[in-house]
């Protein structure tokens, strides 16, 4: 299965300015980016990672803050020879697009997982890869879309909006079936500071744990609340 990873290169993560330098938003950036390769790695699938980057990207500088594995994810350090790199600059939904039209032109299913689902593991990813409809969507917080599998060669994304019930009208419309995936670990991308809790909550390891404690981050309880603190 083809898997297209989409990555933000150019100044990620602007939602977390409040919390984070440019630096260290870099660098939690390729950390997630390194979570999400290594749990797709773990999966019994034999998956096609592209990391598709609107700029150059050396995917050695993601794996900086690499750690043991997660007891509850089994996901390993991903293995950077087995992904390919491709430079593209256009709009996400641009982007996608011209990686689905290889669905059905040699190519049985084209999954798009976000680089960003810091708490995704081999299991909740067996979960969007398992079901045979022609889509299969892991509906975001909020209305977005974290990541789907396409096999209808039809299907063409729009990440404008609330883009699930978007995607579910685009099916629709060209009577393809699709099946939503209810997971929380899919669900649950890190845009804004108070996401920071569900990887300090959720990973008992990885990457993105590892970089938030480098910078000194830790649960903060005193206000009846789950926060983050920063040391």
């Amino acid at each position: 299965m083809q898997v297209v990873v989409p990555f933000a290169a150019t100044s990620p993560k602007t939602r977390l300015e409040g919390v984070l330098s440019s630096e260290e938003r870099s660098t939690i950036a390729r950390a997630m980016l390194a979570d999400v390769l290594g749990a797709l790695e773990a999966t019994d699938r034999e998956c096609e990672p592209t990391v598709v980057s609107t700029a150059p990207l050396s995917l050695s500088s993601a794996l900086a803050f690499d750690s043991d594995s997660d007891s509850d994810s089994g996901s390993p350090a991903a293995d950077i020879d087995d992904v390919t790199v491709e430079v593209d600059d256009r709009p996400l939904t641009d982007a996608v697009n011209a990686r689905l039209e290889s669905v059905g032109d040699g190519s049985d299913a084209v999954a798009v997982v976000m680089a960003d689902l810091a708490l995704a593991t081999p299991a909740a990813l067996e979960r969007l890869f398992e079901p045979d409809a022609d889509v299969v969507v892991a509906p975001g917080r909020g209305g977005g879309t974290n990541a789907l599998v396409v096999r209808h060669p039809e299907f063409r994304v729009d990440y404008h909006g609330a883009s699930y019930l978007d995607h579910r009208e685009i099916a629709a419309g060209i009577g393809a079936t699709l099946e939503p995936v209810d997971s929380h670990r899919l669900a649950t991308d890190i845009d804004e500071p108070a996401d920071l809790v569900e990887v300090l909550v959720h990973r008992s390891g990885g990457s993105t744990r590892a970089c938030l404690c480098e910078f000194g981050f830790e649960l903060e309880t005193s206000d009846g609340r789950v926060t983050v603190a920063r040391d």
